[in-house]
């Protein structure tokens, strides 16, 4: 099984919108015959691969794959019937598909007399598939907040100005958070007023193959001028305040993961609305004493009251110079706040 974990997160393979799998075809003798993972949304899934590659040495095999096998027509045939077919003997398999389309694979295979063990390092590739697995579990999109701020909380001076309150090293590491998300979204106040183009750039390790979708979120109409609306990348605008609202439309359109980039007011609607899932704060050694606070105001007067965050990761962010520095926050919000 960690041999098909490895497999299913092969350099290359895209982290959307179908999960990540890995699958390996074992002999009585525990020798191994044929691997298998699933490129992307159209490939063959990985059991299918591993058979391919298998043959007729897979009659009377184990197959170990990383997700229960799908149990549906798609793109592509349903892996059930790949693997009855096939002969194999056995099937162990990681994480259960919550998948309402694709799940029921076990219960196949159980009633074609294939012996089915399910649960083997199933965390292990729910890590794999994070993302995926909550999207699908909850009919909405992850979201993680990623905002920057001085010390005391602000995310601009009173004159309004903004710039460096990330550092060089921040910005590099928000560009390679933006290529793990599906999509970017703002407000129109930001559009309006920061003209962001919201792509992957600056130097990312590795080019993303497709650039996250840039959705626009409010009522107001906004000028065609803006680089949002440049050919770099899709974009939409989501003609709503409301986050679920915009969020079931994200949905629809098979996305899995926003980067919430807005200002105050769009954190706001999101945090009240218990729609944010991650978020990520770039914190400058700097203080300002006044200016625009990172979130608006959350109606929170007594501190029994504050939103509590689980801290999973502190990273010190540090420039060539020694002073370019800001440290990286990545937490979750400590109580069952999200909504379905």
């Amino acid at each position: 099984m960690r041999r098909a974990l490895a497999l299913a997160v092969t350099p290359g393979v895209p982290l959307g919108p179908n999960p990540r799998v890995g699958c390996v075809l074992l002999a009585r003798d525990g020798t191994t015959i044929a691997e298998g993972f699933h490129r992307g949304a159209g490939s063959a899934h990985a059991e299918v691969d591993a058979l391919a590659a298998a043959g007729e040495a897979v009659r009377g095999a184990t197959a170990v794959v990383t997700l229960e096998p799908c149990n549906h027509t798609g793109r592509t045939g349903p892996c059930t019937e790949a693997l009855v077919a096939a002969g194999v003997r056995r099937v162990v398999f990681a994480q259960s598909d919550a998948n309402p389309v694709a799940r029921g694979g076990a219960d196949r295979l159980r009633e074609a007399g294939i012996e089915v063990e399910g649960g083997v390092m199933a965390d292990e590739s729910r890590a794999v598939n994070r993302v995926w697995s909550f999207a699908v579990e909850h009919q909405r999109p992850f979201v993680t907040w990623k905002f920057a701020t001085t010390l005391d909380g602000r995310s601009a001076a009173s004159d309004g100005t903004s710039r460096w309150v990330s550092s060089r090293a921040a910005r590099l590491d928000t560009h390679r958070l933006r290529g793990l998300c599906d999509t970017m979204l703002v407000g129109t106040a930001t559009v309006e007023v920061d003209d962001p183009e919201l792509t992957v750039r600056d130097e990312v390790d590795e080019p993303v193959a497709t650039q996250p979708l840039r959705a626009v979120m409010g009522l107001r109409d906004l000028p065609t001028d803006r680089r949002i609306f440049n050919d770099r990348a899709e974009t939409v605008h989501l003609r709503t305040r409301d986050p679920q609202e915009a969020l079931a439309s994200l949905r629809a359109r098979d996305r899995q993961h926003v980067f919430l980039e807005g200002g105050p007011t769009l954190a706001r609607a999101f945090l009240g609305a218990g729609l944010v899932d991650e978020v990520v704060a770039y914190v400058a050694p700097m203080l300002l004493g006044a200016g625009t606070s990172a979130v608006a105001d959350l109606g929170i007067g007594t501190i029994a009251d504050a939103l509590h965050l689980h801290v999973s990761d502190v990273t010190v962010l540090q420039g060539h110079d020694g002073e370019d520095t800001n440290v990286r926050l990545t937490m979750t919000p400590t109580h069952d706040h999200r909504s379905s």
